[in-house]
């Protein structure tokens, strides 16, 4: 029963057996915790001996009247002024010049915007985001449109050719984004021996995409095809154009040997994920021996040519 559970949590999310077990320890510990106050009440409170009740018991419920009596009042008179509910507090609002790939959150609440979206563009930026024209920050969530209305001229994204996407203005590129487009070094390089510095380098790829992208290349044990870019969660048409133009493929890829691979071993690799074929093929390859060739997969009747076809780079016999 439990082999069976962690297979099929593997198989629903497409994890590991690691983190299969840690999924499933994660929801009993869930359930443990909905259910404790409901088993107290109903066997473990029963047996506690009941006297004469404590005197603290009338303060409390004093006490909870008295507060449900101000609650009460202090809704009617909100309701009665409405003034009040605005904010004591707000910081000035100053429309300037701004980038929203560089401002900090300050920055961009200091030009109006709410602090709930410019903690949205943060997060966006963080994730490898960038704003490529001024219209993308209405791809923000929430991001109201008169607001973009009033920030329109005020913003400024750097383009290629050094001018910034301003209206009726001419704004010269912030000096540190010309230093850092200026130590760029756009040479071809191997993609399955670079590290993140390499990546980085590119437009469009930030840090934590290029972590991305290199975790997902260990995992596959290397790209055999260009094609396989995008694959990588996360890209955008940019971020994929510049991997495709510099990054080469001239190292093998890590194969795994089809014939002594365990279930476990085959299960880790991204595209031998679905938990079922895996069970059949090794059922296969135990009636009737191991497997001499690409083709010989095919009798398997639970892979597909384009299973076969992509999973083959990284095959041996």
């Amino acid at each position: 029963m439990y082999q069976r559970i962690l297979n099929s949590l593997q198989d629903f999310f497409g994890i590991s057996r690691k983190e299969a077990r840690g999924a499933l320890m994660m929801m009993l510990f869930c359930v443990m915790t909905i259910w404790t106050p409901f088993f107290f009440r109903r066997w473990i409170l029963p047996l506690v001996p009941t006297g004469s009740p404590p005197p603290e018991r009338k303060m409390l419920d004093s006490i909870a009247l008295l507060l449900e009596k101000q609650q009460i009042s202090y809704h009617r008179e909100k309701k009665r002024s409405p003034a009040r509910e605005a904010p004591l507090l707000s910081e000035p609002i100053k429309l300037t010049h701004f980038d929203p790939n560089n401002a900090s959150e300050r920055e961009l609440r200091g030009v109006g915007i709410p602090a709930f979206i410019a903690k949205r563009i943060e997060k966006f930026r963080s994730k490898g985001g960038q704003f490529r024209r001024k219209e993308d920050l209405l791809k923000i969530y929430d991001f109201p449109q008169d607001l973009y209305a009033r920030l329109e001229n005020y913003v400024v994204i750097p383009a290629e050719d050094g001018n910034a996407q301003n209206a009726g203005n001419s704004v010269l590129k912030p000096q540190s984004t010309a230093i850092r487009e200026a130590g760029r070094s756009n040479q071809a390089f191997d993609i399955n021996q670079c590290d993140t510095t390499a990546l980085i380098r590119l437009r469009g790829i930030g840090g934590k995409l290029a972590q991305r992208i290199l975790k997902f290349r260990d995992g596959l044990g290397g790209f055999y095809s260009t094609d396989q870019f995008s694959e990588v969660y996360g890209l955008d048409s940019l971020a994929l154009s510049e991997l495709k133009r510099y990054a080469k493929v001239a190292s093998p890829v890590k194969k795994i040997n089809i014939n002594t691979a365990t279930a476990d071993e085959l299960g880790r690799h991204p595209y031998w994920r679905n938990r079922k074929q895996v069970q059949v093929l090794m059922n296969y390859r135990t009636r009737h021996g191991p497997f001499r060739s690409l083709e010989e997969l095919r009798n398997v009747k639970v892979l597909d040519d384009a299973t076969i076809q992509k999973t083959g780079p990284y095959l041996s016999f």
